[in-house]
């Protein structure tokens, strides 16, 4: 499944989830062109760059800022657009372990220094 399936996927759970409405109720309610968000939901369209647009979708989708849904959604829309989320740029701790994250996503195994910070880390949170 590519990324633009998976946000919209995302989107129509929670849509489904926290309004209850059908596609045509929720965009009527909210003055979205149905067309349009059905193909964001089917994946055909990717999310919003802007953030301005994410928060209005957002709050239409009834998420909490600062949960789990709210930072789910906002990263998969990130990850869409091929862009780190600006709260972990702006760690230079986060943005040096990045590397770490990556080769370890792709299954290269960390060095034993590198296992070492890593608990090291978890130890201290």
């Amino acid at each position: 499944m590519n990324c633009f399936a998976l946000f919209g996927e995302y989107f129509r759970e929670l849509r489904m989830k926290n309004t209850g409405l059908t596609l045509r109720k929720f965009c009527l309610e909210h003055g979205l062109d149905a067309g349009n968000l059905s193909k964001l939901e089917r994946g055909k369209f990717g999310p919003p760059s802007s953030r301005e647009k994410l928060e209005e979708y957002a709050g239409y989708l009834n998420i909490k800022e600062g949960s789990d849904e709210w930072y789910t959604f906002f990263d998969l829309a990130a990850a869409c657009s091929g862009k780190i989320p600006d709260d972990v740029l702006n760690d230079e701790e986060l943005v040096m372990k990045l590397p770490l994250v990556f080769r370890s996503l792709r299954g290269q195994q960390p060095t034993s220094e590198e296992l070492d910070k890593i608990i090291e880390i978890v130890r201290r949170s």
